[in-house]
């Protein structure tokens, strides 16, 4: 596994090939919508799907905090899918994850799915979250310097012989570090999309995320890949 090393207001980060962030000088490591019970949720409204996400979710937090030992963990909200996942959770979940709770100093910040703290679990809540000269939130908030959120889900394409390719990815510039969505159901909004792209004005890095590396390029290069490719009309030669 290979992480990717970028700065944010003087400070190293490393970003994870399985979405996490690890601030080293902090013993820091963030992590961005969970979504746990996701599944769970789509049931209850009758859409019937796979219920193993939020285990598939667990097991890459549980990789996460195995790979890099942190001191503190921080949820940057949307860790739930809804304001009753937590009490949804099967007991072996619910106990799993109140061990990683317990693992480090967990910090839930709360998000839009997630507006209230989930009951049971360990750890504490805040809707913003500092430590030094870097800030923790769940939706980015226009002007802000040295913040770490998530909210967006943030993806990109890249063009390769073998036809575009769309991963969950980072976006980060001198400002901003945006995390992808670490939950195993979660979609994701293209970073050429106004709401993120707005974000980054003066351009950025996506850090696209691979097996075990990531793979970065300009925000700039991947507003081209997500264009769509239309072929010209054969020419009269060509038909």
């Amino acid at each position: 596994m290979t992480a990717a090393p970028v700065h944010l207001m003087g400070e190293r980060l490393l970003l994870d090939p399985l979405g996490g962030v690890m601030w080293p000088a902090a013993g820091l490591l963030a992590v961005a919508d969970l979504h746990l019970e996701k599944g769970s949720a789509c049931a209850a409204r009758g859409q019937l799907v796979p219920p193993w996400d939020t285990r598939a979710t667990l097991d890459r937090l549980a990789a996460l905090m195995r790979r890099w030992r942190p001191r503190t963990v921080v949820a940057l909200g949307d860790s739930f899918h809804d304001a009753r996942g937590s009490l949804r959770m099967a007991p072996a979940d619910a106990a799993r994850l109140r061990g990683l709770t317990e693992a480090a100093a967990f910090i839930w910040v709360l998000g839009n799915h997630d507006p209230a703290p989930p009951e049971g679990l360990g750890g504490q809540a805040a809707e913003v979250w500092a430590a030094g000269p870097l800030v923790f939130r769940h939706q980015a908030k226009r002007g802000a310097e040295g913040e770490l959120c998530g909210h967006h889900h943030p993806k990109a394409s890249i063009a390769t012989r073998a036809g575009a390719v769309t991963r969950p990815c980072f976006v980060a510039d001198a400002r901003r570090l945006m995390l992808p969505a670490l939950g195993a159901y979660t979609g994701g909004l293209d970073v050429a999309h106004p709401a993120i792209a707005g974000l980054f004005p003066r351009g950025g890095r996506a850090f696209l995320l691979g097996q075990d590396r990531l793979f970065s390029f300009t925000l700039a290069q991947a507003a081209v890949s997500a264009r769509p490719q239309v072929r010209p009309p054969p020419r009269a030669a060509d038909a």
